[in-house]
């Protein structure tokens, strides 16, 4: 199993006890405006996106992570890697998103969880690039995505929703670790 330990978080594999809270974290239309297609997920909907980031984690070698608070042992969100299968021109890199529930917004935890998961695919998984899809206007994510020395490569169209969407990427060459 891999665990990753940063100084505030423990980014791990998926457990029984955590449907619960990241379904929580689903339903809040705040947390998911800028997921998907902006719809809250249910209960049903999230067990199904746990069961297929396990199977990615059993497949790839890697997939999303829950990330657990060190201090109080409570779910913040999940962040990981994927393989992306849009848009068209990103389709099959693997790409690191994350999403965390409303109350851990703004202390530094995305910055945490996405450093400590862009290095995982860089240095232990030997990825040569990695890949992230943020919609136009979400600041915040872009924000994160600066701070993981990820640059903006190009714009898309959402294939399904529509949205404006902005490309970022950086290759192992760019790392700075």
């Amino acid at each position: 199993m891999t665990d990753i330990r940063t100084p505030r978080l423990l980014l791990r594999r998926w457990l029984d006890d955590d449907l619960v809270p990241l379904s929580e974290i689903h339903a809040d239309p705040v947390v998911m405006q800028h997921i998907g297609d902006g719809t809250p997920r249910s209960p049903e909907q999230t067990a199904q996106d746990i069961e297929t980031w396990e199977e990615e984690w059993d497949e790839e070698g890697f997939g999303m992570f829950a990330v657990e608070l060190l201090g109080s042992g409570e779910l913040a969100g999940a962040v990981g890697l994927s393989v992306a299968d849009a848009p068209a021109g990103i389709a099959g890199q693997v790409a690191i998103s994350w999403r965390l529930g409303r109350v851990f917004w703004g202390q530094g935890y995305a910055s945490e969880a996405a450093q400590a998961t862009l290095e995982f695919a860089l240095q232990d998984r030997g990825l040569d690039r990695v890949v992230a899809v943020c919609r136009t206007g979400d600041s915040a994510s872009a924000n994160v995505l600066g701070k993981l020395g990820m640059e903006q490569e190009d714009t898309a169209e959402h294939p399904v929703t529509g949205h404006d969407l902005a490309v970022y990427g950086i290759d192992l060459t760019q790392y700075e670790g």
